[in-house]
């Protein structure tokens, strides 16, 4: 007779790490997670099978391998598409400590004199340094008040992928023997044309709304209509504010000192999920 409970369950994984978001759970849609009374979230290792999602390429193109490894090792996440950009790097740190421990080996290349060296980096100080854009900042022109949101890791893994595309599409348009420089600057046209219409698409998902002394405008596609006929003063406006507020949540470059030539120099962190993940201290 099989026995109802599993004798083994005892040795299952046990969360390795408690994890607290930097936006403590501002703009997460109610019940894409549950938070518990300190607000700390329990994150798991990684499981074989957790580590072989990571490494099929379709699904880690799509997103969907970060998606299915963030359920599995911070379970009280129940829908991470919806998760504010801005919380990833955090979580996806989280479970790389909490499967491989908080150090972890960085190539890098001095900017001075090219000597390739490796150094161990100390996740625990990168979450640290992690900050949460103030997003109750508004931006006032006129009589106009517009108000920011972070993105999702679903749109702005939209984003990602169709600026992909288009990458592809201008490396290629050099290269092809059949078609005439005419056509080629045609190509290079639609292209530009295509990245302006995905960069307003963005600035439309990081304002929340626009308020006007006699209505409050949430809906997406007038915000976006407005943005493609406002002020060109007003527009450089928002976006500068809209930049501002993302490299405040991206990774804070690490300082470094050559060991061959001993100048000083900033190495970036890439949160590439093939190179994050593929190796362990």
């Amino acid at each position: 007779m099989t026995q109802l409970t599993n004798p083994l369950k005892a040795f299952f994984r046990q969360p390795a790490i408690y994890l607290k978001l930097p936006s403590n759970g501002s703009f997460w849609p109610e019940g894409s997670v549950n938070f518990p009374h300190n607000r700390e979230l329990p994150v798991y290792p990684m499981t074989a099978v957790d580590e072989i999602t990571y490494r099929t390429p379709d699904a880690l193109f799509s997103g969907q391998s970060v998606i299915n490894v963030i359920h599995s090792c911070v379970p009280n996440i129940k829908n991470a598409w919806a998760a504010p950009f801005v919380d990833v790097n955090s979580i996806l740190i989280g479970i790389r400590i909490a499967s491989y421990g908080h150090n972890m080996e960085v190539h890098t290349v001095c900017s001075e004199c090219n000597h390739e060296d490796d150094f161990e980096l100390d996740l625990r100080h990168v979450l640290d340094r992690m900050e949460f854009p103030d997003y109750t900042q508004h931006v006032e022109t006129g009589d106009l008040e517009i108000m920011f949101q972070p993105m999702t890791y679903e749109q702005q893994n939209a984003i990602n992928l169709r600026q992909f595309e288009q990458q592809k599409i201008i490396r290629m348009i050099p290269g092809q023997v059949d078609v005439s420089d005419e056509q080629k600057l045609e190509q290079m046209a639609e292209v530009m044309r295509t990245i302006t219409r995905m960069t307003m698409e963005a600035m439309k998902l990081t304002i929340a709304a626009i308020r006007t002394p006699t209505a409050t405008v949430t809906d997406p596609e007038h915000i976006e209509e407005f943005l493609n006929n406002c002020d060109r003063s007003v527009f450089n406006l928002i976006r500068e504010h809209a930049i501002g507020l993302r490299q405040k949540s991206e990774l804070k470059p690490v300082k470094l000192k050559c060991t061959q030539c001993e100048a000083d120099y900033e190495q970036v962190l890439s949160m590439d999920m093939a190179n994050f993940f593929g190796t362990a201290s």
